[in-house]
């Protein structure tokens, strides 16, 4: 273990650099009070699959960088994973990682995301058009993790761009996770410090904004003799009560005629910070997921339905030298989000090349 704490130095900057950055006020808030939420969504088909937050479901799939840049193994080395997710409302969303190990500097891996909200009509006071312009928002992370026995503690440094109408802001970011695995069950606990930044410049004229903190941790079990795996991630952890009622909404009337506001429950505190998937591995190259995200399912409900809000589902094919993935993720009763990712090992390609 003291080697862990000792190497390597681009983890122990992301620990510094984290602790500076937690050490500052923030504010107890998540949702549309923060910038660059957009680094909250799940840029993946398996972490989409497994309700979009997780952080110890550990295999080959190199995409899980982004949910603990401590899932970094060696199955994933020269692993090349290209994402792309259709949103509601045109909005699309791209991504790609790769994995590479060193000998001296651990392993590493890069990921970039890029979102495109599309373009939207400009308008001045007197409702005269002003032409089009467009908004999108930019992630590049670079993540360097490190192994000695059973533990693993990574790191990733992250440079956030946002953009409207020729506007730009921008934040630099890290998130700092560490992963169990036992050394004979398949049974993996995972903690991670998501997104704790600052944002360097702000939109014109704008305050800085708290960035989307977040701290997770979870678990990924499989029973022995069963073709079935279940992860359990709990999110922010830094903010107990994170439900929000909306003061608009008109509550049901008594027998009074008054107005009966809707009230908080412990368990529904508890439960929006619970996330469960479950993969049912059917063999080597073919695997189904499924997805529970309480929060989302409460938050993005309508009144008299929820739809497939929260829930997702997607399966994994493995096709030769190739891994596909693919997941349909419920954001609201009118519709849900697709998300495509190919995966290959593309160093077996270079050297099969030479």
């Amino acid at each position: 273990m003291n080697r862990l704490l000792r190497r390597p130095a681009f983890i122990c900057c992301t620990l510094l650099g984290a602790g500076c950055l937690l050490a500052r006020p923030a504010a107890a808030q998540i949702g549309g009070q923060q910038a660059f939420s957009f680094l909250n969504l799940p840029p993946s088909a398996k972490l989409a699959g497994l309700g979009g937050v997780n952080v110890s479901s550990r295999d080959g799939d190199g995409t899980m960088l982004y949910g603990n840049p401590a899932l970094l193994n060696s199955e994933m080395d020269g692993r090349l994973a290209l994402g792309y997710v259709d949103f509601l409302a045109d909005i699309k969303q791209s991504t790609a990682s790769y994995v590479f190990n060193t000998e001296r500097a651990g392993r590493f891996g890069i990921g970039l995301t890029y979102l495109d909200y599309g373009k939207f009509e400009q308008f001045d006071a007197a409702g005269n058009s002003q032409g089009e312009f467009a908004v999108s928002e930019y992630a590049l992370g670079v993540s360097d993790a490190y192994t000695s026995g059973n533990f693993t503690l990574a790191g990733t440094l992250k440079l956030a761009l946002s953009g409207i109408a020729g506007n730009h802001s921008v934040a630099t970011l890290a998130d700092v996770g560490a992963l169990f695995k036992h050394p004979t069950q398949d049974f993996n606990v995972g903690l991670v410090v998501r997104n704790a930044g600052i944002q360097l410049k702000s939109y014109a004229g704008a305050e800085r904004e708290p960035m989307p903190l977040d701290v997770q941790i979870g678990t990924s079990f499989k029973p022995e003799h069963m073709p079935l795996r279940i992860s359990v991630t709990a999110h922010h952890l830094q903010q107990l009560d994170i439900v929000y009622l909306d003061p608009n909404v008109r509550g049901q009337l008594d027998e009074n005629n008054q107005e009966i506001k809707p009230k908080k429950s412990l368990g529904d505190k508890i439960a929006r910070h619970f996330v469960v998937g479950g993969e049912l591995i059917l063999g080597k190259n073919l695997n189904v997921r499924l997805g529970y995200n309480h929060l989302q399912r409460r938050e993005l409900r309508l009144d008299n339905t929820a739809g497939g809000a929260g829930i997702s589902f997607g399966v994994m094919l493995r096709i030769s030298q190739f891994q596909l993935d693919y997941t349909r993720a419920g954001y609201h009763a009118s519709g849900a989000a697709n998300y495509f990712t190919v995966a290959r090992n593309i160093d077996t390609l270079f050297k099969k090349s030479e």
